[in-house]
């Protein structure tokens, strides 16, 4: 008899990589955008689609909570940087919320940290 089911494993591609980001109101015009996975060349265009559509609605204060990405890549580093721009353009307070050394690290040796309002909790950066 021919087995025709196949049982070998399926190994993850590189196109298997994925980011996600939920969007949650956090009341009195706050908003919490809670990002994980990678952030790279190919995800990094979600990150920048959520983030936008977030400004759009006419937040006080937006927060990027980023302690779930596992990478930062520049491209990344890029969205950060636009997203930072549009939100002062918008008069929103932009605040990343996040401990991680994956994107701490990538932002201190570009030396953005400056730029952003860091803060080490989501409800650190809500009050």
């Amino acid at each position: 008899m021919q087995h025709t089911h196949d049982t070998t494993p399926v190994q993850p591609s590189e196109s298997d990589d994925q980011i996600t980001v939920a969007t949650r109101d956090a009341g009195a015009g706050r908003v919490v955008l809670e990002i994980g996975g990678e952030v790279d060349m190919l995800t990094s265009p979600q990150l920048r689609t959520a983030a936008l559509a977030a400004l759009a609605d006419d937040p006080r204060v937006v927060v990027l909570a980023l302690d779930s990405v596992s990478f930062l890549g520049t491209s990344g580093l890029a969205v950060l940087i636009e997203v930072r721009e549009a939100a002062q353009q918008a008069g929103v307070d932009l605040r990343l919320a996040c401990t991680g050394r994956r994107v701490l690290r990538p932002l201190s040796i570009a030396g953005l940290i400056p730029m952003f309002d860091v803060r080490d909790t989501v409800e650190d950066a809500l009050a």
